[in-house]
């Protein structure tokens, strides 16, 4: 389930920041992603999202901000320094956003190196098609997680390899933010006297995770709550109940949930398809069944939601590029 969800949350030529901060500074992250991932190396700062309080961020701490809203890394609180900003007027499109940049460091090199520096490492993420939207949802605007757990390992590659300047180096930093990420929402989800979604501590139900894994390996298939019992190894009832009350919702309403979901990023992905190829797809004989299914769970027609989806403008899941000068 989750690996579903984060399928679609890729680094890609994002930014990531190995930047040496001498105080004052404000760096302003305009392009609003969806996700961007925010820890420091060395040093302190705060994280200023628009219309929410500063939240500290501390040496191997790692904020998780939320978008559309943009936000700003400062030195402290009302800082006096002129926010520079982030985005679109470094963009590099032919290199599919921006390649890695040690950036923003202090003029006078070696100077920031002293006690007040700060390291900072940002990557944006992408969020691409419904899928991966649902896992948006169950987060907040900031999260946080502090240091000492299993993101500090990837926390000491990436602190190597942003020093280097070597052949596929974007690549190997873009899945080390990858890693970070996961290490991160795992972390959180998990954190003690935290409300994780339903789905998350679901999966870890010998019952409840079997028939979770079932319906996304096989979306298709023409389950029933019978079926699905029988393949895990319970009885209906035991089924019925024990995902009911961990998820939320009957096995066969989640599972025709997650087939729209499906279907919303194939209607979208692949232009030439049609309604009927999508409908076979998820599993059903005709159409018209399916058209009614995708209406009923997402307020609008697949016709209408492909027109609409394709017609609208982008949303803001940009990569995130570097304000700098390569140091």
């Amino acid at each position: 389930m989750f690996s579903d969800l984060i399928r679609g949350v890729r680094a890609h030529g994002s930014l990531f920041g190995s930047s040496t901060l001498s105080p004052p500074w404000a760096l302003h992250f305009v392009d609003g992603a969806p996700l961007t991932l925010c820890t420091v190396l060395t040093g302190a700062g705060w994280i200023v999202p628009e219309h929410r309080p500063p939240e500290p961020l501390r040496a191997r701490e790692t904020l998780v901000v939320r978008g559309p809203a943009t936000f700003t890394f400062v030195d402290e609180p009302g800082t006096l320094a002129e926010p520079i900003a982030c985005g679109e007027h470094c963009a590099t499109p032919e290199q599919g956003g921006m390649r890695h940049r040690r950036g923003w460091n202090d003029p006078g090199g070696d100077a920031g190196a002293g006690g007040g520096a700060t390291t900072l490492i940002v990557g944006a993420y992408p969020v691409h098609g419904e899928i991966s939207r649902r896992l948006l949802d169950a987060l907040p605007v900031v999260l946080r997680v502090g240091g000492g757990g299993t993101a500090d390992a990837v926390l000491d590659h990436l602190a190597a390899e942003v020093t280097v300047d070597a052949p596929g180096q974007q690549a190997v930093l873009d899945r080390l933010l990858d890693w970070m990420l996961v290490c991160t929402l795992r972390e959180w989800f998990d954190r003690p006297g935290g409300e994780p979604p339903a789905w998350w501590a679901a999966q870890r139900d010998p019952v409840a995770g079997a028939a979770l894994r079932l319906l996304h390996a096989e979306p298709a298939a023409p389950w029933t709550v019978a079926a699905l019992a029988e393949r895990i190894g319970v009885s209906r009832s035991t089924l019925a109940k024990r995902f009911a009350d961990l998820v939320g919702e009957p096995p066969l309403t989640y599972l025709t949930r997650w087939r729209m979901t499906l279907a919303a990023d194939l209607l979208l992905e692949q232009e030439a398809a049609t309604l009927a190829d999508v409908a076979r797809a998820m599993g059903y004989a005709d159409p018209f069944g399916f058209s009614a299914a995708f209406k009923r769970v997402r307020g609008v027609s697949p016709s209408a939601f492909r027109r609409t989806a394709t017609t609208a403008s982008p949303a803001a899941d940009g990569i995130l590029r570097a304000p700098g000068r390569r140091a």
